[in-house]
């Protein structure tokens, strides 16, 4: 009798592999040679959330996929394609509820459930419309240790405190809801301190003022959990501006990590949920001062 699949299990193991090599997986499609970057679509262009965008994105890393959408085996036909002969499929998640009678109430209880599906990238499919494959554009841009304006524009549209001194250390400060970054001038390049910038503004959504994370994690896996959480959303952050962010961590946060991660699979999902919800409130937050500026 065959195992029983495990999807937590399996995107766990593919995550913890990939830090463990020192490339994380979710950064490979920044590395802005050939195309701009990948985040991924749905076959109607409607972005992916959560743990899906990481399953995909490590996908992408290990096929080498640049196109962005992603399509069923049904969707590819509808859309005029057909997957090639041979191609193997990726693994994505979809969460939803049913109903269960309880059998010591009688009532009815909503339970949640994960299922899973199979999806192609438009480099496995053939016969799709051109808009679906990905365009080469210019090299990523080299900001130096120059600031960008339209960057610090963003930053700034998201409310947060971002203070800076010559203190060479990079933080989130709660007790007193701020962020501190050393000068741009010291860092090797301008994608590096937009790339700790971002990270630092998802540790800053935490707070109780937002989305009160701080209060609702508070085992002895916290800090391993909250820094997997700014990492993602920093990613997705990065993504969303076209910046290639800086994964380059101390070895005590990957230990962190690794041993969290190993201690409950299920961690991960929860993080990348988490992430995604930093990211929304800082992208939202950020269109909102500028729809106020422009009215």
């Amino acid at each position: 009798m065959a195992a029983k699949f495990d999807l937590y299990a399996e995107v766990t193991q593919s995550i913890i592999n990939s830090i463990e090599a020192g490339s994380p997986a979710w950064r490979k499609p920044w590395t802005g040679d050939t195309v701009g970057a990948a985040f991924p679509l749905r076959s109607n262009g409607e972005p992916y959330s959560g743990i899906n965008v990481l399953m995909l994105w490590l996908a992408a890393q290990s096929k080498g996929y640049t196109a962005a959408h992603w399509f069923t085996y049904k969707q590819a036909k509808d859309a005029g394609g057909q997957v090639r002969k041979g191609e193997k499929s990726s693994t994505v998640v979809k969460y939803g509820t049913f109903e269960r009678e309880d059998k010591e109430t009688g009532e009815e209880r909503r339970l949640p459930y994960l299922k899973a599906y199979r999806v192609f990238n438009a480099e496995q499919i053939d016969g799709l419309p051109e808009e679906y494959h990905a365009k080469p554009v210019e090299a990523a841009q080299d900001l130096g240790t120059k600031a960008d304006p339209m960057l610090d524009e963003f930053f700034a549209a998201t409310g947060a405190d971002i203070r800076t001194s010559d203190e060479p250390k990079a933080y989130y400060m709660p007790s007193e809801d701020y962020i501190h970054m050393p000068p741009i001038e010291t860092f090797y390049n301008g994608h590096a301190f937009y790339s700790v910038l971002a990270h630092e503004c998802c540790h800053w959504t935490g707070h109780k003022s937002r989305l009160d994370r701080f209060s609702r994690f508070k085992d002895k896996k916290a800090y391993a959990f909250e820094e997997l959480i700014a990492e993602i959303g920093n990613a997705m952050v990065c993504a969303r501006l076209g910046l290639t962010p800086d994964f380059e961590q101390s070895g005590a946060y990957v230990k962190n990590w690794l041993r969290a991660l190993n201690d409950d699979k299920r961690l991960i999902f929860k993080a990348a949920s988490e992430a995604q919800k930093a990211a929304d409130l800082l992208m939202d937050a950020a269109r909102k001062e500028e729809q106020r500026e422009a009215a």
